[in-house]
C-alpha cells in the first residue's frame, strides 16, 4: 500500500548485518535496482552478460567473507536496500587506510524514506570503527542523483575508471571521503 507521495507504507524499518542465507534476496534486490536504474542504457546482449556475474553464489561468498561487511534495510522484513563496504579495489591510486563502499542499492520504491541515508551513515561509522581515514566508491557519471546524494556527504571526484557492462563500458567517477582527521 502506497503512502503519500507514491511511497510505500512501512510499519518498520529494520537494519541488520547481513548472513550467507540472505545472498538470495540481496542478488535479487542488485538485479532490479540495476535494471530500473540502468537496464535502458544497454544492448540487451551486455546486459543479460553482466547480470550472468550477479549471482547469489556470488553474495553469499563477499558475505562470508571477513573482508567485507553488508548491512540490510528491512521495510516491513522485506528487503528494501543493503549496502556494501570491503578493502579498496578501485583502479586508483588510494591513501593507505582506506575503505570503500563497494555497494548501496534500494528498490526505487524506497527512494526518499531515509534508508539509504541510514546505510550511508552506517557505512561511514563502520569505516571509522574500523580505523579507515577515508571512504571511496564509485558512481556513473550520469547518475545525477547519486552523485547529488554522495556530495550532500563530502565526497569529492579523485579519479574516474570504466565500468563494463558485457562489452559496454560506462565511465564511472570515483570518489573519496575524509573519515577521520588525521589526529585521531
Amino acid at each position: 500500500m502506497a503512502g503519500a507521495g507514491g511511497v510505500p507504507h512501512v510499519s518498520a524499518v529494520t537494519y541488520r548485518d547481513a548472513a550467507p542465507p540472505d545472498a538470495d534476496a540481496v542478488a535479487d534486490l542488485f538485479v532490479r535496482s540495476f535494471v530500473d536504474t540502468f537496464g535502458h542504457l544497454y544492448p540487451p546482449h551486455d546486459l543479460a552478460d553482466f547480470l550472468a556475474t550477479i549471482t547469489a553464489d556470488r553474495f553469499r561468498q563477499d558475505i562470508a567473507d571477513p573482508r567485507f561487511t553488508f548491512h540490510l534495510a528491512l521495510a516491513d522484513k522485506q528487503l528494501a536496500g543493503y549496502v556494501k563496504i570491503g578493502p579498496p579495489e578501485l583502479p586508483v591510486e588510494t591513501p593507505p587506510d582506506t575503505i570503500e563502499l563497494c555497494q548501496l542499492y534500494l528498490l526505487k520504491e524506497w527512494h526518499g524514506t531515509g534508508i539509504a541515508a541510514a546505510l550511508m551513515e552506517w557505512a561511514m561509522a563502520e569505516a571509522s570503527a574500523k580505523g579507515a581515514r577515508y571512504i571511496q566508491l564509485s558512481v556513473y557519471v550520469d547518475n545525477h542523483r547519486a552523485r547529488r546524494f554522495y556530495e550532500r556527504y563530502g565526497f569529492a571526484p579523485v579519479g574516474r575508471y570504466d565500468f563494463m557492462v558485457g562489452s559496454h563500458a560506462d565511465e564511472d567517477i570515483v570518489l573519496r571521503h575524509l573519515v577521520l582527521q588525521a589526529d585521531r
